[in-house]
């Protein structure tokens, strides 16, 4: 593995019964970089990452993180990784210090050395407030900070999000997308998972988009929006004019698209600056008068519905169920010790 990738996966494989999860994915994650995982339920983002974890075993293909076979040295892998997966596994009747403290414990932290790193991450994932309340008494993002705090008690070199921002507000998942920025800072390696296409958008170095189990395409946001075939004209005229879609002959690269009503016109365009002052002066000429322009930049939504048919959150939830649910054995054997040891070892 070359010492520069942080993970690394070819030709990863998985099948469920009948159902192939994963089809030969490959993945590269830089050290103090961010990949950005897309799909739609079901499209095998959810089995990657467990196996990637350790969670679940592939049946075919290699995988590494931090330097390590995930199958053959698994608890070196434990060791150098941080996991905030969709399902939180914090203890609800403990506070948000205690859980810290908590998986400290448990990961091999003196007492004394637990409450610092507790109060280190409260303060950092601006939780201090909350410090000493019930879990149960948490919102929804602060749950998710806490959770995301959890996977940093040990200060792993790799962090898995899997849907990190998923149900919460706006305002939580902008202050998430800050944390994150802060972690990959310290140089922290992540692999992010996601269904919202602007936090790709606003976070990921480089994206993957994966659907039915494969990797479909790759690349940067920039490289990716390109493939859609470049910026979109969207004109709205004051009135239908038979002559529109012959005016704007000469300034698109496509068939122009006209609404029922003949008011709305649509159609491919090259990323010209001035161009849209320069149709409505062509339309002008012509005689025709406009309401609206704009030329759109295509964006993460064009190029997924380009690449598969669809947008990411139209996805067959009985995929989903039987695709990324994990009834593979050695993935219980791995966590179920580990919640039992949770039960336990309250504070």
């Amino acid at each position: 593995m070359t010492s520069a990738l942080m993970i690394e996966a070819h030709g990863l494989t998985k099948r469920y019964g009948s159902t192939l999860a994963l089809n030969g994915i490959d993945l590269e994650v830089p050290k103090g970089a961010i990949l950005g995982v897309l799909g739609p339920n079901g499209a095998g983002k959810t089995t990657a990452v467990r196996i990637l974890t350790t969670l679940a075993t592939p049946d075919g293909g290699s995988a590494r993180v931090a330097g390590h076979d995930v199958v053959r040295e698994k608890a070196a892998v434990q060791r150098n990784i941080g996991v905030t997966a969709q399902d939180a596994t914090l203890d609800e009747v403990l506070t948000g210090r205690q859980n810290l403290v908590m998986i400290g414990r448990l990961s091999g932290l003196r007492r004394a050395d637990a409450r610092v790193r507790a109060t280190e991450l409260l303060e950092r994932f601006d939780l201090t407030d909350a410090a000493d309340r019930i879990l149960k008494g948490y919102s929804g993002g602060m749950r998710r900070r806490l959770d995301l705090a959890a996977g940093l008690v040990t200060r792993p070199p790799v962090i898995f999000l899997d849907e990190p921002t998923t149900g919460l507000d706006p305002t939580s998942r902008v202050r998430m997308w800050d944390v994150i920025r802060e972690m990959v800072a310290d140089g922290v390696t992540l692999l992010l998972t996601t269904q919202y296409l602007d936090e790709a958008d606003e976070l990921a170095d480089r994206i993957v988009v994966i659907d039915h189990g494969q990797v479909i395409a790759g690349g940067t946001s920039a490289e990716l929006k390109t493939q859609t075939g470049g910026a979109r004209l969207e004109i709205t005229l004051s009135q239908p004019h038979p002559g529109a879609a012959d005016a704007l002959g000469p300034y698109v690269t496509g068939v122009v698209d006209v609404s029922h009503d003949g008011r709305r016109l649509r159609a491919p365009v090259p990323s010209t600056t001035g161009l849209a002052t320069t149709v409505v002066r062509a339309l002008d000429q012509a005689g025709i008068t406009v309401d609206d322009v704009e030329v759109r930049q295509p964006s993460l939504d064009d190029v997924f519905f380009a690449l598969t048919g669809h947008p990411t959150r139209d996805a067959d939830e009985s995929a989903a169920a039987s695709t990324e649910s994990d009834p593979d054995p050695s993935a219980a054997a791995v966590s179920e010790p580990h919640v039992r040891d949770l039960e336990v070892a309250r504070p």
